[in-house]
């Protein structure tokens, strides 16, 4: 009502220009970054017959979206078709065509830099140069990567009103975090909520009727930083969660009690407890990063949030205890780990996709290949292209048969459902469970 109500003289034709397109539907949006999140937000509104030019600096993203293919396991390539058959979705490398769109929503990559796990911003800030150029009044932009409180105040407000834009009056800003969960048949993109910050209230109206378009629930906040910091504390949620039942494995081990077992009678509780399961370590862009930008930022102010780098510190170290574990268990069975031959099943960093950004089993293959282990290697969601570069580094892929009872050691690291779980049982020497498929028994290990 406050928006339909205003008083002309406080509105602007650029606000009523947007609100109009929005509510005709020809509203023309740009998704720059085509990865996990870009990709399912760009065919998202080409669903609803909303035209998307979806842009990635990547020419061979482009050129495979351009031919229909997926580059993704879990998005079809017959939905990328429908989408370039119906005129709604535009692939381009060409950061020149953003002159011709209405809404602007950035979805890059925001990693950590090395050791000091400072928050890199680096694809924000060439995304935001690369743009610069063709931003014009009437637009919306909508800064969608994970960031620390604070980003889109520092970073895209200063920058825009550099440019000579007044933000509220004629161009218009807003973040919204991405809250995908790759491979997750359960919800849908427009079932999830969606979390909104704007810079001004108009801001927030005008990315609120955006998301609305496709179906969204929309959680409005009170500013761009509770907006920013409602992310967070999700993954710095899970984060923790991971971290204790992490750190209560290897004690329930020595107890000789089964963990997995005993988190799944205290689910049974229907109020207090949700379950969270120990691995390998922690992979993905959210729950080994997110929670670094938080205490990153503490830290600019003097405070130290002790629990999050703890519940980081553990499950870091997650991949050194599977090797431990590993190494512990060939010596057992009077097997040097140079003389092993190891088959490792599932690369991804967690069950039924082919995404291995940050990988725990990276880094325990890493371990292995130190101490000369011959690694050989199955995860049937890897694309050919993956399977090219790990053979750069002399791991060998194999396929899942009566074979598999010549290796010394087999690695339960993904847990995909596609798997013979039976036939690994039947054929394996011995298999490191990083995952609990199965029950401890002298042949299986519990990791």
């Amino acid at each position: 009502n406050k928006f339909t109500n205003m008083v002309n003289s406080e509105r602007t034709k650029y606000l009523d220009n947007i609100i109009k397109k929005i509510n005709n539907k020809s509203l023309k949006i740009s998704v720059i970054g085509l990865g996990y999140v870009g990709l399912p937000r760009a065919l998202t509104f080409c669903k609803k017959n909303i035209k998307v030019l979806g842009i990635d600096i990547n020419k061979k993203k482009i050129n495979h979206l351009n031919a229909g293919r997926s580059y993704i396991r879990h998005i079809n390539s017959e939905t990328i078709n429908q989408a370039l058959d119906r005129k709604n979705l535009y692939p381009s490398y060409d950061f020149s065509l953003i002159k011709s769109v209405d809404a602007i929503i950035i979805c890059v990559p925001t990693p950590l830099l090395g050791s000091s796990k400072e928050p890199d911003l680096s694809f924000i800030i060439s995304t935001i140069k690369s743009i610069k150029n063709y931003l014009i009044k009437g637009q919306i932009l909508i800064l969608e990567s994970t960031t620390y409180p604070g980003t889109t105040d520092e970073i895209l407000v200063p920058f825009l009103r550099k440019l000579g834009f007044v933000i509220g009056k004629d161009f218009f800003l807003a973040y919204s975090p991405e809250r995908e969960d790759p491979g997750n048949k359960m919800f849908k993109d427009n079932q999830i909520p969606k979390i909104l910050g704007g810079y001004t209230s108009e801001c927030g109206y005008i990315g609120k009727k955006i998301y609305e378009l496709v179906g969204n629930k929309i959680v409005l906040m009170s500013s761009l930083k509770a907006a920013e910091m409602s992310k967070l504390i999700e993954n710095v949620y899970r984060a923790i969660n991971i971290g204790l039942v992490n750190e209560l494995k290897e004690f329930s081990n020595f107890l000789g009690i089964d963990l997995f077992e005993v988190i799944k009678a205290a689910s049974t509780k229907p109020f207090g407890f949700q379950p969270f399961f120990p691995g390998p370590g922690v992979g993905g862009h959210c729950i080994p990063v997110d929670p670094y930008f938080l205490s990153w930022k503490a830290k600019q102010y003097d405070f130290n949030l002790k629990l999050i780098d703890l519940a980081g510190e553990i499950n870091e170290s997650m991949p050194a205890y599977v090797f431990k574990k590993v190494s512990v268990c060939l010596s057992a069975r009077l097997k040097k780990l140079d003389e092993s031959e190891i088959l490792i099943l599932g690369l991804a960093y967690k069950k039924n996709i082919d995404d291995l950004r940050e990988s725990p089993s990276l880094e325990i293959i890493n371990l292995l290949r130190k101490e000369g282990v011959t690694i050989f290697y199955n995860d049937p969601y890897l694309s050919e292209e993956t399977h090219e570069e790990l053979s750069k580094i002399n791991i060998q892929k194999v396929e899942i048969n009566n074979n598999i009872q010549k290796y010394d050691c087999v690695i339960l690291l993904t847990d995909h459902d596609s798997y013979d779980y039976d036939l690994i049982k039947e054929k394996s020497k011995l298999i490191i469970d990083t995952r609990g498929r199965y029950s401890e028994t002298e042949s299986i290990i519990r990791a």
